[in-house]
């Protein structure tokens, strides 16, 4: 006969020592946990010919070690060896029970969710679809009346089925946006940490909330010396949320609860309606939610834009007198050159976008912190899974992609399925990063004078890449894929005011990585291109007779279709495959600007571009490969070549493609 061994855990008065009993009856055995003055009660009976043991755990709200009873229900889920983990709940305390079962689900056990008392709940007015329950947490439910003695036997066949195909199901919870993303960088650090059956996750988790035992077992370990950083990441994230950190996760799940409630359970009418639900009436009302979406991503665009572009001016003079007292100094050479045309043309090329990169970062993270993003992304939802198949929890790391694709990429981690996981994967590169906001900053200044227009144009591009991403994600989910999209639970955590240290901390976090690799890549990148346009020696700098002239000259003709088949273009995208960035610091290298020259790059761009060929330049650098830290994410992430090398495939074949229909395209509508 099989032996199999089942956890019992639940709050107070869900009725879980009456589930206990009545599987159990008088098979009984009380007595303390080992080391620990709490009581044991365990017991058995066989069932189709298994001897099944059910240990029954305290009583506890949640698994946070603050008195024994948690400790020993959370040692018992991680350490005790058992083949699931059986959590009561009452039906019509479900928003509060849901607590511990995420909790549960953190650890990685086995979860079966047992709901209790349905019946009371549905004369209390509780709507409660659990199908639905049972697909949005991706555990399996089963409704029992303890009392009654009532659907215990579908229970323990539900549970024996589950101990034969055990699943993990701590990758399917979220965090939000920051918490998810300092989680994967705190499981970098600590790869080889284990505690008992427990997933990385849940390890990191711990260490960010500052977990006694956890942050113990992690100084004995051989990367100990990263807990400086873990400490570092602590108080990032408490100057982030003005709040602890464990307290932030606490937010985070109940957010997470507040969207599965909104999915799952219709409350009883005559509940208290919060500001928060009037609000998400609105805002995620299934009609008027994708317009406001829209509204407001173009509105951040108009402001970034009207806000930034006087700095920009102020910056770009700025670097105008800094090299005539350049030239002064140094006269007419190579050092002038190298310092005006390699550091200054390239990387301040580059810096004079840093207004407009911090006021969208700014903007951004009011949002965020508003709490309207994971509203962005219920919304989405419905368009993503109803018309292409794919869960709303894509959209998260698409969203994380408008930042980094690196951190997108690397955010798909928390999808559940394969399929899913990969096809968000490759539609990433497409979502527009802030690396390629210096890219439409510079093209748009060129040919669109007024801030209102630029805005349409650079909303377009973002919405474009958005589009484009989701056909892709659908296209391989259809034709390479087959199994279903995963359900989509999503943090829907209560509206706040937003702090103005928090919206500053996340500017200057997401800003100075831009300064950094301006002050690296870029920098290098430059300081290469100009070298090329200087050899061989005696050749007239940045001419087509120079190594790099000659190299754009041999691929400038593959973009002739596409507007821009002059071997500045082609150098320029070239280089930029390493960032994005360097698109914008190549032709600022390039590009010898003359002291009296008012209008800098942008006079040179207006002379090579056509405003049609500026649209169909940006469409490309929008939706051509990414850069390699990208590629080396997508080959990480999906432990594969093949995926990336098809990234690579996918990404030139449809920018060439879009490229090509809106330059050709507008020709032949009579556009120039």
């Amino acid at each position: 006969m099989e032996k199999l061994k089942f956890l019992l855990a639940g709050n107070p008065n869900v009725g879980k020592s009456t589930v206990f009993n009545h599987l159990t009856g008088m098979k009984q055995h009380v007595g303390n946990w080992p080391g620990k003055t709490v009581e044991l009660k365990s017991g058995g009976f066989t069932f189709d010919n298994y001897d099944i043991e059910i240990i029954d755990l305290p009583g506890n709200y949640s698994l946070t070690p603050y008195s024994v009873e948690e400790q020993v229900s959370r040692d018992a889920i991680i350490h005790e060896d058992n083949d699931a983990v059986i959590n009561v709940i009452d039906a019509e305390n479900i928003q509060r029970n849901l607590y511990l079962t995420l909790q549960i689900m953190e650890t990685g056990a086995n979860t079966i969710l047992c709901v209790n008392m349905l019946n009371y709940a549905e004369e209390a007015g509780f709507k409660i679809d659990v199908k639905k329950l049972e697909k949005t947490l991706g555990i399996p439910v089963v409704v029992v009346d303890a009392r009654e003695g009532i659907g215990l036997d579908d229970l323990i066949k539900t549970s024996i089925k589950a101990a034969k195909n055990p699943s993990d199901n701590s990758s399917k919870l979220t965090y939000g946006f920051e918490l998810d993303d300092h989680i994967s960088e705190v499981i970098r650090l600590f790869p080889n940490l284990k505690i008992g059956t427990a997933p990385k996750s849940w390890i990191a988790v711990k260490l960010l909330e500052g977990d006694d035992e956890v942050l113990d077992l992690a100084e004995k370990s051989p990367d100990k010396e990263n807990l400086r950083k873990v400490t570092e990441i602590r108080k990032h994230l408490e100057g982030i949320f003005d709040a602890n950190v464990d307290d932030a996760f606490i937010d985070a799940r109940y957010g997470e609860i507040e969207s599965v409630m909104k999915q799952c359970v219709e409350k009883p009418k005559g509940d208290k309606v919060t500001i928060t639900d009037r609000i998400d009436r609105i805002v995620t009302n299934k009609y008027l939610g994708l317009p406001i979406f829209l509204l407001i991503v173009f509105l951040i665009f108009e402001i970034t834009y009207t806000i930034g572009a006087p700095f920009q001016d102020l910056i770009d003079e700025g670097w105008g007198i800094l090299c005539g007292w350049l030239l002064e100094i140094f006269g007419e050479g190579l050092v002038s050159s190298l310092l005006i045309n390699g550091v200054i043309g390239g990387v301040g090329g580059v810096l004079t976008f840093l207004p407009i990169i911090f006021i969208l970062f700014f903007l951004l993270s009011l949002v965020e912190d508003i709490g309207y993003l994971a509203r962005a992304a219920f919304v989405i939802d419905r368009v993503m899974y109803k018309l292409m198949g794919l869960s709303g929890k894509s959209f998260i790391p698409m969203i994380l992609g408008l930042g980094c694709g690196v951190t997108g990429i690397m955010s798909t981690r928390t999808l559940s399925n394969e399929s899913d996981r990969i096809s968000t994967m490759l539609a990433i590169p497409f979502i527009s990063c802030s690396a390629r906001v210096p890219i439409y900053a510079l093209f748009t200044a060129a040919f669109f004078s007024d801030p209102f227009t630029q805005s349409v144009v650079t909303f377009a591009l973002y919405i474009l890449g958005m589009i484009v991403a989701i056909i892709v994600a659908k296209v391989l989910k259809s034709s390479v894929f087959a199994d279903e999209a995963a359900p989509f639970i999503m943090e829907l955590p209560p509206y706040r005011i937003p702090t103005l240290k928090s919206a500053v901390l996340h500017m200057w976090e997401r800003g100075f990585l831009f300064i950094k690799k301006a002050g690296t890549i870029i920098l290098g990148t430059s300081v290469l291109v100009w070298l090329l346009a200087n050899l061989p020696p005696g050749v007239e700098y940045g001419s087509i007779n120079s190594i790099i002239g000659i190299v754009g000259n041999w691929v400038a003709p593959i973009f002739e279709p596409l507007g821009f088949g002059f071997w500045q273009a082609a150098v320029a995208l070239v280089f930029g495959i390493m960032a994005k960035e360097i698109v914008v610091s190549t032709f600022g290298t390039l590009f010898t600007i003359s002291e009296d020259d008012q209008e800098g790059i942008t006079g040179v761009l207006g002379q090579m571009f056509t405003p049609l060929s500026a649209i169909s330049f940006m469409v490309f650098t929008l939706l051509y490969v990414p850069c390699f830290a990208a590629l080396a994410a997508i080959k990480e992430e999906s432990n594969s070549w093949k995926w990336m090398l098809l990234s690579v495939a996918i990404c030139c074949g449809v920018a060439y493609l879009l490229s090509l229909i809106v330059y050709q395209g507008g020709l032949l509508l009579g556009f120039s």
